[in-house]
């Protein structure tokens, strides 16, 4: 019965009440379950321990918590960001000791964690890929947008934390910095790591021109001034200008890469890439990395490639393959990438958000078109996890697509949400 009622409430969604109601179908099978910790944080998944997705990533909290803050529920959002600051200011000497020289940006575990445990805050001590400035970018572009709309009131620490990030990303050269992005895989210099710390620098400028905070912008006895975030963001937006539409162009072809579904977060939430650049990329993903189930996070992609389970025990599947990537790679095999559940709902917000100023029927059906994808990627009943589950992906089990383990992943619960509150917004609209 609940399959016959689900399916009959995705094909109408003609009016915001039919809309309505579907998410309250969701929220009643606990599809839009954000468990978090006492602290507010989010761990990555409702996962067996095997996967480490119990652990906190900062880029995926800031997904969640910019999803229900996008929705209206600005208590969970605003107490995540809180203890993500609490984490920060108490591991600040990771940004003190690079800023200084005592330790070199390239000795990556010197770097600050983007991965920890959320229960105490402390560190994991294990070998990860911590070179991730999109992540620190991240935070600092919600934490300043909260703090602009006066939903966090910043403390001396913290102000002084976001100048500690400021000269953090003037050390390392964020602009040619190569870091492991958003899939912590093989360092190269990403225009979607580029791309968010811009987005960072831009919002927290924005917050400290409003707040006249700039007084208090401290690092040391130091003030950071305006000059300095200004020379940073035309950096970060003079090397983007010589990347995108890629995602890498260097000259190395292990590295190089045409096509990442990464680039999609530039458009939204970051709204830093618009009009032309923002139409090339989408079309780039929607016609070299879509799938019959999913979209495939860029092509060679050999993370939950085909029969992963049987190449890699449960302990190996998430480990860190930053530096031997290429032992995975081997494994995969022609078109068999796995096929990921979290950006169909973002295609989805964008040409939603389109529609709303242009009014073209085109978006409108673009937008529908990929919020029925995400849709149909909910498990069903026949599914291991249960019904109306957000898996992480969809890969290639015995010659069949079936999801991950990572399942449910909050992130993909958190981008449908989105989803479906864009498409209320349409049909109010149309």
């Amino acid at each position: 019965m609940d399959g016959s009622t689900f399916h009959s409430l995705k094909q109408s969604l003609e009016t915001v009440k039919e809309t309505e109601q579907l998410i309250s179908f969701l929220d009643s099978k606990e599809t839009f379950s954000f468990p978090a910790l006492k602290n507010g944080l989010f761990p990555a998944a409702i996962a067996h321990e095997s996967t480490g997705y119990q652990s906190i990533w900062v880029r995926d909290n800031i997904h969640i918590a910019h999803a229900l803050f996008a929705v209206g529920k600005e208590k969970p959002a605003c107490k995540a960001m809180a203890t993500l600051t609490d984490y920060f200011i108490k591991h600040r000497d990771r940004f003190d000791d690079i800023i200084s020289g005592k330790y070199q940006a390239a000795e990556i575990m010197k770097r600050p964690h983007i991965r920890f445990d959320g229960n105490t805050l402390a560190e994991i001590d294990e070998k990860w890929a911590h070179a991730q400035n999109d992540a620190l970018g991240y935070y600092v572009w919600l934490y300043s947008l909260l703090l602009k709309q006066a939903k966090l009131t910043p403390d001396k620490e913290s102000v002084e934390l976001l100048a500690a990030f400021v000269r953090y990303f003037e050390k390392i050269q964020f602009w040619e910095d190569a870091d492991s992005g958003h899939w912590e895989e093989a360092r190269k210099i990403e225009a979607s790591s580029i791309g968010t710390v811009v987005s960072a620098l831009m919002m927290l400028k924005c917050y400290l021109d409003q707040s006249e905070n700039w007084n208090h912008f401290t690092f040391g006895k130091k003030r950071v001034m305006p000059e300095l975030m200004n020379e940073l963001i035309e950096q970060g937006q003079s090397t983007l200008s010589q990347i995108l539409p890629a995602e890498c162009v260097q000259a190395d072809p292990l590295l190089a890469r045409k096509y990442d579904g990464a680039l999609l977060f530039l458009i939204y939430p970051l709204g830093l890439v618009r009009d032309e650049m923002a139409e090339s990329i989408m079309e780039d993903v929607r016609t070299h990395l879509m799938g019959e189930y999913g979209i495939r996070r860029y092509q060679g992609d050999s993370y939950w490639c085909a029969d992963y389970k049987e190449m890699f025990s449960e302990d190996d599947r998430t480990s860190d393959f930053s530096e031997n990537q290429a032992k995975r790679d081997r494994l995969l095999k022609p078109n068999q990438e796995a096929q990921w559940c979290i950006f169909d709902s973002i295609l989805s917000v964008i040409y939603g958000q389109r529609f709303l100023k242009s009014e073209h029927s085109e978006d409108a059906q673009k937008q529908r078109f990929h919020l029925d994808r995400s849709l149909n990627q909910l498990t069903t009943h026949e599914s291991t996890f249960g019904p109306y589950r957000c898996p992480e992906s969809y890969y290639l089990e015995k010659g069949k697509y079936v999801p991950n383990d990572i399942t449910p992943l909050l992130w993909t619960q958190a981008n449908l949400m989105m989803a479906l509150h864009q498409w209320k917004q349409t049909v109010a609209q149309r």
